[in-house]
C-alpha cells in the first residue's frame, strides 16, 4: 500500500514537472499584456495578479470542474466527461485562453499515448487540459485532492516563471510568490470542492481584456 501511494505521488510529480513536454511555459495568460500596460510591475503586483486568479478564478472554474471530471472518469460516465469538457472550454473568457487550453490538452494526450496509454475519444476531439489531466490522474490512481493541488501549483509555477522573465523579477521574489501561494491554493481547493453546479464560472474582465489584447500586442515573448 505504501509503495502504491508513493508511485501515484511520483506520477503526479511527472505530470506537473516543467519537463513534461506540453509547452505550458510558452503562455502568460494575459500577464504579458498586464506588464506592458503597467498593471503588474513588481513582486507585490505580480503576487496580487497570480494569487487573485487562484483565489477567484481557478477556485470557481478549474477546481470544481476537475473534481467532477475525475469522478466522471471513475464512473465511466463519458456523457458527463463530454459535457464538463465542453463547459470549461466555453467558459474561457478569451479566444487565446481557450486555444491555450486546447493546445495543452492535445500535447498531454500525445504524451500519454507515447506512454502506451489508450486515451478515450471525445465528441469534439478537443481535450481541455483539466479533462485529460484528470483522466491521467484517475488512470494512475492519484488522489483527486492531491492532484488538484498539484495542478494549481503547476499553473502558479508557470505564471511565476513568466513574471520573472517579463517584469523582470529576481528568483528569490519568484520563490516568495510561490511560498505565499501555498495557502491560496489550499483555500482555492476547499472553496472549489464546495462549489455547487450552478455556481461554476467566473467573471474576470481584467484577465479577459489582457488576454484578448495580448493577441495583437506588438512585441511578445509568449504565445497567443
Amino acid at each position: 500500500m505504501t509503495t502504491s501511494f508513493a508511485n501515484s505521488s511520483i506520477r503526479l510529480w511527472q505530470l506537473i514537472s516543467p519537463a513534461l513536454p506540453v509547452g505550458a511555459y510558452a503562455y502568460s495568460q494575459g500577464l504579458e499584456y498586464a506588464v506592458d500596460a503597467g498593471w503588474v510591475y513588481d513582486e507585490a503586483t505580480a503576487q496580487e495578479w497570480i494569487h487573485g486568479q487562484i483565489r477567484n478564478n481557478l477556485s470557481q472554474l478549474d477546481v470544481p470542474i476537475f473534481l467532477r471530471l475525475y469522478r466522471a472518469w471513475q464512473e465511466n460516465d463519458f456523457n458527463k466527461v463530454n459535457h464538463l469538457n465542453a463547459l470549461i472550454l466555453a467558459l474561457r473568457e478569451a479566444a487565446e485562453l481557450r486555444q491555450e487550453d486546447i493546445n495543452l490538452g492535445a500535447a498531454l494526450c500525445k504524451v500519454l499515448q507515447g506512454l502506451d496509454i489508450e486515451v478515450p475519444e471525445l465528441e469534439s476531439n478537443e481535450f481541455s487540459f483539466a479533462c485529460i489531466f484528470s483522466f491521467a490522474c484517475e488512470h494512475w490512481g492519484i488522489d483527486k485532492f492531491e492532484a488538484i493541488h498539484g495542478l494549481l501549483w503547476s499553473w502558479c509555477e508557470n505564471q511565476v516563471a513568466a513574471a520573472i522573465k517579463i517584469i523582470p523579477l529576481g528568483q528569490t521574489s519568484g520563490q516568495k510568490i510561490m511560498s505565499q501561494a501555498i495557502d491560496a491554493i489550499s483555500v482555492a481547493v476547499e472553496k472549489g470542492a464546495q462549489c455547487n453546479d450552478e455556481e461554476i464560472g467566473l467573471l474576470a474582465p481584467g484577465l479577459a481584456i489582457a488576454s484578448a489584447l495580448h493577441e495583437t500586442q506588438y512585441s511578445r515573448l509568449f504565445r497567443s
